[in-house]
């Protein structure tokens, strides 16, 4: 498969909204902190480092994504199957407003970045020698032989 499916775009997309979504929310948890509106700010700053740091690498997967990078798959589920419980919780504090979107966001980011196209494609070998690709090596002499 030479062409990125629109699977993989749609979970690219959905990882690097949530991931602005951290960093955003990492920037806001810091000013306020900065500013001394927060009631716990050792605890604040953990949430600030935390969410830029979290942000910044749900961003490094959505690039990893388009990029066919195969190592971006694994956080991409990951971080999508900790927004379910998160979203939950919030769904419980009684806040819809942000745990309906966020669980959406999540299901279907899981369901494209797991979709046999997205799967397919990022699980592809889309270069490289293909003498390499098998195992075959050459000896000093030019004879093909296999690792053992």
């Amino acid at each position: 498969m030479s062409k990125r499916p629109s699977t993989v775009y749609a979970a690219a997309a959905l990882e690097g909204a949530e991931g602005a979504a951290a960093v955003g929310f990492g920037v806001y948890t810091g000013v306020e902190t900065a500013m001394g509106a927060a009631v716990d700010p050792v605890s604040a700053i953990g949430v600030t480092v935390l969410a830029l740091a979290g942000g910044l690498g749900m961003l490094g997967c959505a690039r990893g994504l388009l990029r066919a990078d195969q190592w971006s798959r694994a956080p991409t589920v990951l971080t999508q199957l900790f927004a379910l419980p998160v979203a939950w919780s919030l769904w419980q504090s009684e806040r819809p407003a942000i745990a309906i979107p966020m669980g959406v966001a999540a299901v279907l980011a899981l369901v494209a970045v797991l979709s046999p196209p997205s799967t397919a494609w990022l699980v592809s070998d889309r270069g490289g020698d293909s003498d390499d690709d098998h195992g075959d090596h050459e000896d000093r002499d030019g004879a093909a032989t296999r690792p053992r």
